[in-house]
C-alpha cells in the first residue's frame, strides 16, 4: 500500500504523519531525505555548490540552508535548478526505503510524506493520496503565531505553494485539520482503519 501524504505550509500534516507512525504506517519524510541528500561529503552538495557556488556553504561546510532559500524563493529559475538536483536524490533514496519496508512486511502501509507532492505531478503514484486540508486564514494564523512568521511572508509561502483547490482535486482522502488535535485523533484512526483495510486485502486490522 503506497500512500502519498501533502498539504499545505501550516496544515498540520506532519500531525498527521506522526500519528500514521504512531499506529504502524512506515512514514518516508521528504523533507529528511532532502537534507540527507545534500549533507557534507555527498554527491548532492557538491552538485549544489557546483551549481551555485560555494557562497552556499556554512563556515562548516554544510550548506547554508537559510542562504539558498532566499535565492530559491527569489527566483523560480534558481529554485528549479536546485530541484532538478534534490528531487531525484530524494526519490532514488525514498524508493530504497520503500522496497526494504515492503521486504520486511508485505503488508506494510508505507506513507510518503511529501509537501510539494501536488506541484511536481506525484499524484498518480500512489493507492491513495492523502491531503491534510485547512482553509488559508487558518493557515496564515498558524504560521503567524506558532513559528513566528509575519503575514506578508505566511501569504507569500503559502501562495507559492499549489493552491487548496488544486490540492483537494489531487485527493482521494481529505483530512480536515481546522479543529481541536483530538478531532485529529479521531479522524486518523478513522483514516488508519481504511488504509490497513486495504492493504491487507479488505480485512480490517
Amino acid at each position: 500500500m503506497r500512500v502519498g501524504l501533502t498539504g499545505g505550509i501550516g496544515s498540520g500534516k506532519s500531525e498527521v504523519a506522526r500519528r500514521l507512525a504512531a499506529h504502524g504506517a512506515v512514514v518516508i519524510d521528504a523533507d529528511r531525505l532532502a537534507r540527507e541528500v545534500v549533507a557534507p561529503g555527498t554527491d548532492g552538495l557538491a552538485a549544489v555548490v557546483e551549481a551555485f557556488g560555494e557562497a552556499v556553504l556554512g563556515s562548516d561546510g554544510a550548506l547554508d540552508r537559510p542562504a539558498l532559500g532566499r535565492r530559491v524563493f527569489a527566483d523560480a529559475g534558481v529554485r528549479r535548478r536546485l530541484e532538478g538536483i534534490i528531487h531525484p536524490r530524494v526519490r532514488a533514496r525514498a524508493a530504497e526505503l520503500e522496497r526494504a519496508a515492503v521486504a520486511a512486511n508485505p503488508d506494510a502501509v508505507v506513507v510518503h510524506d511529501i509537501p510539494l507532492l501536488v506541484e511536481t505531478g506525484q499524484q498518480g503514484g500512489f493507492d491513495e493520496v492523502i491531503v491534510v486540508d485547512v482553509p488559508e486564514e487558518v493557515q496564515i494564523d498558524r504560521l503567524t503565531s506558532v513559528r513566528g512568521i509575519s503575514v506578508d511572508d505566511a501569504r507569500a509561502r503559502a501562495a507559492a505553494q499549489a493552491s487548496r483547490d488544486e490540492r483537494r482535486a489531487a485527493a482521494t482522502v481529505v483530512v480536515d485539520n481546522s479543529g481541536s488535535l483530538a478531532d485529529l485523533d479521531a479522524r486518523v484512526e478513522e483514516l488508519w482503519r481504511r488504509l490497513r483495510s486495504a492493504a491487507s486485502g479488505g480485512e480490517d486490522g
